[in-house]
Formats: structure tokens, sequence, C-alpha cells
């Protein structure tokens, strides 16, 4: 039964959110149940391609990008795969008629991940971004705002602006990891033999006017999908918060996290302003 079998794909999907990201998994609880598991299935997707060209070191990277990317376009195409990720990705992509456009500029992010160490010019720093995190946001917006165009290109800039955020927090703190071990630079005009106070505190500026924008976008989401979001965009100010008062050597020398105690409070005073229709 294609039922049984799509049940059992989007579980995958929800068991990898949760394996990966207890931040995401916990703010996508708060969404409602009629799009939670399309949201689920969007990281599931994501989450796979970003492992490929991030963690499998001693695997064919390249190989195993081009028949994760052949298998889905077969999937988006006969509307199922054998590979469960694929198989409810492609449902959500089919329900709610993302733009194929999106998911090929995803892709060729990733792409540069296999082969690009050094974001060396704005233009190249804004694309990777674009196709890392800011379809990724829109993708999501597909799925919120469940086929209103009207809706989705008014807050298109706003879901774009967030993703941007979010990239750029995990690009701040996960400097150590992507300098020292995946000898990639993101940032650019940033010298990361000499990263500085007044350095960090540029990215942080400019993650900061992100957030303002985006914020203004999440208040005009639908009801569904309000809350969710906005939890997540609280945990990741949270972090911001966190980065910014750490001295720029410890965040060259490790990885900064959010201590579970306090990713609960964060999403505890979200849900009570929720509670209070302040958001």
């Amino acid at each position: 039964m294609k039922k049984l079998f799509d049940s059992v794909s989007e579980d995958c999907s929800r068991s990898v959110t949760q394996s990966y990201s207890t931040s995401f998994s916990m703010a996508t609880k708060m969404l409602d149940a009629s799009i939670r598991n399309h949201i689920y299935n969007i990281y599931g997707f994501v989450r796979f391609a970003d492992e490929i060209v991030d963690s499998f070191h001693d695997y064919p990277k390249e190989e195993l990008l081009n028949r994760f990317e052949d298998d889905l376009y077969y999937s988006l195409k006969n509307k199922i795969s054998l590979n469960p990720i694929l198989n409810s990705f492609q449902k959500t992509v089919n329900i709610f008629s993302i733009d194929k456009t999106l998911i090929s500029s995803f892709l060729k992010s990733m792409r540069w991940d296999l082969e690009k160490k050094v974001y060396k010019t704005e233009q190249d720093y804004k694309d990777y971004i674009y196709g890392s995190a800011d379809v990724v946001g829109l993708m999501c917006l597909k799925v919120f705002v469940k086929g209103d165009n009207t809706k989705y290109e008014n807050l298109k800039p706003s879901a774009m602006a967030l993703g941007s955020a979010f990239q750029k927090v995990n690009f701040l703190r996960d400097l150590k990891n992507d300098y020292q071990e995946l000898d990639r630079t993101y940032f650019p005009n940033i010298n990361f033999n000499n990263f500085d106070e007044d350095s960090k505190q540029l990215i942080i500026d400019d993650i900061e006017k992100d957030f303002e924008f985006a914020l203004k976008g999440i208040f005009k989401l639908p009801d569904e999908a309000r809350f969710g979001v906005y939890t997540a965009y609280k945990y990741y100010n949270k972090l911001l918060m966190k980065l910014k008062r750490t001295p720029s050597d410890s965040i060259q020398n490790k990885r900064i996290r959010v201590p579970n105690y306090q990713k609960i409070s964060v999403f505890a005073r979200s849900y009570l302003k929720y509670r209070l229709n302040l958001l």
C-alpha cells in the first residue's frame, strides 16, 4: 500500500529532524499538525544533501550527490522513491507546487561545498546563502501559505532574510569546524588568521539586520505557522546573543551552544507570548 509507505517515509523524515537538530525539531512541533510533517520532509531532504558534502569524507561524495540528485528528479516526476527521505520530500513538493528552481539552487550550493573552499566576493557569498538557506525558507513558506501566491510573494523577502540570518549564525557558530576541519571560509573579506572583535561585530551587525527585517514577516505568517517560526527565530537570536558575548578567539576554538535548559526557557516564553496573543 502506497499510503502506508508514505507514512513510513514521513516517519523517517521526522526521525532525521529529531536526531540531527533538537532545536529545529522542537520548533517544528509548535507548527500546526496540518503542516508539521511537510516541514520535517523538507528538513530531511536538505539534511541528507548537506551530510553528503560535509560528513562523508571516506566516501565518493560527488558520486553520492549525483545519485541522490538523479533519484530526486525521478521521484519528483514519478511521485515515488524507494529512498524514504526523497519519497516524503517529493510528496511535499508536489502537493504545494514548490518551484523546482528552488531545489536546483539548493543543490548548486551543495555542489559548491564539494570543491569551493573560499568565498572571496560578496556576490559569491550571497549566492551561496541564497542556495543553501534562503530557498529552504521559501520552500517552507510555500507550505505555510498553502497555495496563497499573493501571501507568498508578500512574505518572500522576509522568509529569505530569516533563512540568511539562520545560515549566518550557523557559519559563525561553526567557524572552528568550517575553517580548521573543512578548510572553508564563507565570510568574505575576513582574515581568519586574525579574527578579532571588529571582524566578529561586522558579521553580527549584518545578522541583526536580517533578523530585524525577518521578524516583521513572522508576525504576518498564518496562525498555523507563526508560533513555530517565531520559536525558531527566538532560539537563533538567543544563540546570536551568546556568540556576541563570546570573545572572538573563543569562537575560533570551540563550537558555541545553547544548553537544553535555555532552549526550553526560550520555547516557554515564546508559548506564553503566543497564548497571550502577543505574536
